[in-house]
């Protein structure tokens, strides 16, 4: 009777023998990682980026922080070698760009571009369906652009000392783009600093608020800068002051609210940009560091004057201070003023 050796032959254990050791490798590395967050994030941005990035603007195309994403995002487009992507998410009173942005991958591939309404809205709107302070990360600021206190060009109304002595001695109206807007949240300061009380007029966009003050419907508006001053140049509107810190070189004549007596209502309309809040920290400073050159230099700095802003370049080092600042700043005022959101 022959005998046969059923046993597995030495060379059919070498394969169980190597996926052991594959898996003590990956086991190896995988304990690395928890013991090194760092190094484990150094190793995901190694590549970055190797696909084309999305950009989302959380309001229509054509305005002035959609056409800053685009001027940052051709240059990130050209120094980082891939397609940058600029995709208007608008509506929910940007809340629906920025929650869009919050719930993507935290890989650097989906930016987000801000302004200062985003910081309002974190007190605005307390059910929004992302939290700002906790689900996003700021990589840059990049720009501003200062609010023009304006009334009617046939006003009595001729310095921000006058603005005042007309608001204790009657009601004035005060109109904005909206509640909670950049011009509503800078009148409600300017109220809280000065002790004066000015009745709210709500309009739908900035545009036709400028209409109704240009023909005297309303008193006074402290309306973002681009709106107004083609206004102021061409005769229809009077500026009392420039909420900057310093003098605009398209208004030389105009005083800082500083200037006029007001030294605490310096309000800047910025944009920024920011990516969810796990993006790896060699990422974010990877982009913040190529979106601060490009406003910084020469050409860009052109550009972005040009485009109506003033460059305000922040790297991610202090960007993100300063947006949970201003965050904190406008919260108060609008807890202080009573402000709800439409």
């Amino acid at each position: 009777m022959t005998t046969h050796d059923l046993s597995p032959a030495p060379r059919r254990r070498r394969p169980l023998r190597g996926s052991l050791a594959a898996l003590a490798l990956l086991a190896g590395l995988a304990t690395a990682t928890l013991a090194d967050p760092a190094a484990a994030q150094g190793a995901a941005a190694a590549d970055y980026p190797s696909r084309g990035l999305r950009y989302v603007v959380p309001f229509p195309p054509g305005g002035l922080t959609d056409a800053m994403a685009r001027m940052v995002g051709q240059r990130l487009a050209e120094s980082l070698k891939q397609p940058v992507v600029v995709e208007n998410r608008p509506g929910g009173n940007a809340l629906i760009g920025a929650d869009v942005v919050a719930k993507s991958p935290a890989d650097g591939y989906t930016l987000l571009a801000i302004t200062l309404a985003h910081a309002a809205n974190a007190t605005l709107f307390p059910n929004a369906p992302y939290r700002f302070e906790r689900d996003l990360t700021t990589v840059a600021v990049l720009a501003s652009s200062p609010m023009l206190v304006v009334v009617p060009a046939g006003s009595p109304i001729r310095t921000m000392k006058d603005l005042e002595d007309a608001a204790r001695a009657r009601p004035l109206t005060a109109g904005s783009s909206g509640n909670g807007t950049p011009p509503h949240l800078t009148q409600a300061l300017y109220s809280d600093l000065t002790r004066v009380t000015m009745t709210h007029v709500p309009y739908k966009g900035g545009a036709p608020a400028l209409t109704d003050l240009i023909g005297g419907q309303i008193d006074v508006i402290f309306s973002n800068f681009p709106e107004s001053s083609p206004h102021v140049k061409s005769g229809k509107l009077r500026a009392l002051a420039i909420t900057s810190r310093q003098r605009h070189p398209a208004f030389p004549d105009v005083p800082t609210t500083a200037e006029a007596g007001y030294p605490d209502l310096v309000v800047e309309n910025w944009t920024a940009m920011m990516v969810p809040a796990a993006t790896p920290r060699p990422v974010v400073e990877r982009l913040g560091a190529e979106a601060v050159a490009f406003v910084s230099s020469r050409e860009g700095s052109e550009r972005v004057l040009a485009g109506g802003f003033t460059p305000m370049p922040i790297g991610p080092d202090k960007a993100q201070d300063f947006v949970m600042a201003e965050t904190r700043r406008w919260g108060d005022i609008i807890r202080k003023a009573g402000i709800k959101a439409d």
